[in-house]
């Protein structure tokens, strides 16, 4: 009796040590260039005050996530335009909740591509440079996160007496990366203050 209780006590064990051990501390993983100038995504689960410059960026209104991105990578492939990260969602409210309204490819600087309109679906713009209040999260990027990340930049936001254009989503990671892996930030992009 004595040699078949000590396998089930040993595997017991064992997993009360696992269930002991505090989860890994969120990491970005780094798939692709950001484009020149731009912060690496963070600090984790809490707001902050970031800059951004100025950027290029292929646009398309397609409000589907997976018809946007095959217009956008059809894009760049046909002008030879390298991939970078974050992919870009500008978020408009419905409701409560937020949806896509566009998405963007960035560039890598203002010097790869053209700005203007690539044919119907696709407008290539400048974009200037930016303050932004984000809330970055590893996991994700279903309601309950960007409900999460929402409501916390709002209310800093509210303290902090601040307008802000519409929210945009940047999404780090692509398919390969395991979903509570990827990497993502909700920012509302500050009033230019005069």
């Amino acid at each position: 009796m004595r040699l078949t209780l000590l396998p089930v006590l040993t595997a017991i064990s064992s997993c009360t040590m696992q269930a002991l051990e505090p989860p890994a501390a969120p990491a970005y993983v780094d798939e692709a260039p950001l484009p020149e100038g731009w912060p690496k995504p963070g600090p984790y689960d809490q707001v902050s005050l970031k800059y951004y410059p100025a950027y290029r960026a292929a646009f398309t209104g397609n409000r589907w996530q997976s018809f946007g991105f095959w217009t956008l990578f059809s894009h760049i492939k046909r002008h030879q335009i390298p991939m970078t990260a974050p992919v870009e969602l500008t978020m408009e409210r419905s409701g409560e909740q937020l949806e896509m309204s566009s998405m963007a490819f960035l560039y890598r600087n203002d010097k790869v591509g053209v700005a203007g309109a690539d044919g119907k679906r696709v407008e290539v713009r400048d974009v200037p440079a930016a303050k932004v209040l984000s809330y970055t999260w590893q996991g994700p990027d279903n309601q309950a996160n960007v409900a999460r990340a929402k409501t916390a930049v709002e209310a800093a936001l509210a303290a902090g007496k601040l307008g802000s254009k519409p929210f945009r989503l940047l999404g780090y990671n692509g398919p390969s990366t395991p979903r509570d892996k990827r990497t993502w930030e909700l920012q509302a992009v500050l009033d230019k203050t005069k």
